[in-house]
């Protein structure tokens, strides 16, 4: 028995060094991140992640057609053999009825004629039940493949609204004029209406262009859909800031420390909060622990 708790152990020892190998390599990894002091991305990086996006599923949408063309190919090559093996079927059993029909002819219980269109008429009638279940199929598969259509087409629609509205954020982003950047995210904005992030920005913007009032209504309209949006809190207390409103600004950049701490050390360097830098109820905000 001992010999074989050593064995395990020994056959176990290997995996255990990869896992310690394995969770060291990732607390190095995570160390990393921790000290990164800019983003590992670009806009044109995104951009070149979403063509990536957009050619997978242009191949994934083709392969799916292909597969339902297939399938439908199949679909109709069985009703033709079905038919066909029917058809066969009822003329060989025709032919056996005849012959049969012949004989008692011969004996004298009825006529050929009759037995003919007897025969005539069973072989229609399994005929046409044939036909009417196989145009149900096909029908069914006509409204399976109108169905993926449709869903292939709304996909291509999503992608290039997709497409579109990063452009429109790219553009935005390389713009220095605030009028020039809202017009891009009036933009946006009609592709998607009331999208939270193109309204926060466009309050920025609105800022730049001394609105405060425009800017609050816009972030009261961003935190309608988004009640937890940390930026539309940040962005209200700027405006509130630009009004001279410091109760109220410090009560909004509360609620933006709360859902970010990143709010914490910006609010200290933004030049739209420079007012807010001498007001009492400020330094509770930053340093809630010292004032308690």
């Amino acid at each position: 028995m001992p010999r074989i708790l050593i064995g395990i152990f020994i056959f176990l020892l290997p995996f255990q060094l990869l896992v310690a190998e394995t969770a060291q390599q990732d607390d190095a990894i995570e160390q990393k991140v921790e000290q990164l002091e800019q983003p590992l991305y670009t806009p044109f990086i995104e951009r070149y992640v979403l063509d990536e996006l957009k050619s997978l599923r242009t191949d994934m949408a083709a392969q799916r057609a292909e597969l339902i063309q297939m399938s439908v190919d199949r679909e109709y090559s069985a009703v033709d053999k079905a038919v066909t093996y029917a058809t066969d079927t009822v003329t060989y059993f025709f032919y056996l009825i005849a012959a049969a029909s012949s004989v008692l002819v011969l004996i004298g219980w009825s006529s050929i004629r009759e037995i003919k269109e007897r025969v005539h008429a069973l072989a229609d009638q399994e005929i046409n039940s044939l036909i009417s279940e196989y145009e149900q199929r096909l029908r069914a598969i006509e409204q399976q493949l109108s169905l993926e259509t449709q869903q292939i087409e709304e996909n291509r629609e999503k992608i290039e609204r997709t497409q579109e509205v990063q452009s429109l954020w790219l553009r935005a982003g390389q713009e220095s004029s605030p009028t020039n950047k809202i017009a891009m995210y009036d933009q946006i904005m009609m592709i998607r209406p009331y999208d939270v992030e193109a309204l926060t920005y466009k309050a920025d913007a609105v800022l730049e262009l001394g609105e405060p009032q425009w800017a609050a209504n816009l972030c009261h309209l961003a935190l309608e859909s988004d009640p937890d949006n940390g930026h539309a809190f940040y962005q209200l207390a700027c405006a509130h800031t630009a009004m001279n409103q410091l109760d109220d600004a410090v009560h909004y950049l509360q609620q933006a420390i709360n859902h970010s701490d990143t709010y914490r050390e910006q609010c200290l360097s933004d030049p739209a909060l420079s007012a807010l830098q001498s007001y009492p109820g400020l330094e509770k905000v930053l340093n809630p622990l010292t004032e308690s």
